[in-house]
């Protein structure tokens, strides 16, 4: 099936500088200048997903894809891009975006062992050296209140995303077959799975990115307040 995501939103021209707060003519703007193709792809991956000029293939609608992104993000705990994809998301559907955001704290908390912080990933290996790091972790599913709203698609949805953020070593045929029988085809699935890798790309990109961002600017501070000092 071929579908247009009809509502257009305003995005930021380059998203990842955005997410990253780097301004023009910045050293981080530098440092991205100098792979001028890998930005011109981030961004142009970022379109193809969430604002495609042609009609797509599937039938993964713009409402469905922020909310993925929101949640994903949100489970990965990147503050800017959880809130970018949040807004995004109350733009098409106000309550949706409510009821995801109670899901990102419910999936955060289904990744924690009892009196311990974050862990994973979870997961068990197929029998063999790597059986030694196997390890069992608690299953998110979304929250009961909120099945109505996110219905059978969205709900599977989130799980699998649960899944491949926290249980990756348990991805599996039977995963991919709870998302055909809440209704998303072959074709759907590829979507979410492009979805996937993108989101974990650019949030990974954008925290590092923030990370050099802060540390160049402690830098100019403790440089400017040396200066300053001097007779």
């Amino acid at each position: 099936m071929i579908m247009s995501i009809t509502a257009q939103p305003h995005f930021p021209e380059d998203v990842i500088d955005h997410l990253a707060d780097i301004a023009a003519g910045s050293a981080l703007d530098q440092v991205r200048r100098h792979r001028s193709e890998a930005r011109s792809q981030a961004q142009q991956s970022f379109a193809a997903l969430f604002t495609p000029a042609e009609p797509v293939a599937g039938t993964v609608s713009l409402r469905e894809r922020l909310t993925l992104a929101a949640f994903t993000a949100g489970l990965h705990g990147e503050p800017r891009s959880t809130a970018f994809y949040t807004r995004a998301l109350a733009d098409e559907d106000a309550d949706l975006a409510d009821a995801v955001s109670s899901e990102v704290v419910r999936g955060r908390a289904a990744s924690l062992q009892p009196g311990s912080g974050p862990h994973g990933p979870y997961g068990i290996y197929p029998a063999g050296p790597l059986s030694r790091e196997d390890q069992s972790g608690p299953s998110y599913a979304v929250d009961p209140a909120h099945t109505a709203l996110l219905g059978p698609r969205l709900s599977a949805a989130l799980a699998h995303a649960h899944l491949l953020a926290y249980h990756p070593r348990d991805a599996s045929a039977q995963a991919l077959l709870a998302l055909q029988q809440a209704g998303w085809s072959e074709t759907d699935i590829v979507i979410l799975s492009q979805l996937a890798s993108f989101l974990s790309f650019q949030i990974r990109l954008v925290a590092g990115l923030r990370v050099l961002g802060a540390r160049a600017a402690i830098t100019t501070a403790s440089s400017t307040i040396a200066l300053q000092a001097q007779p």
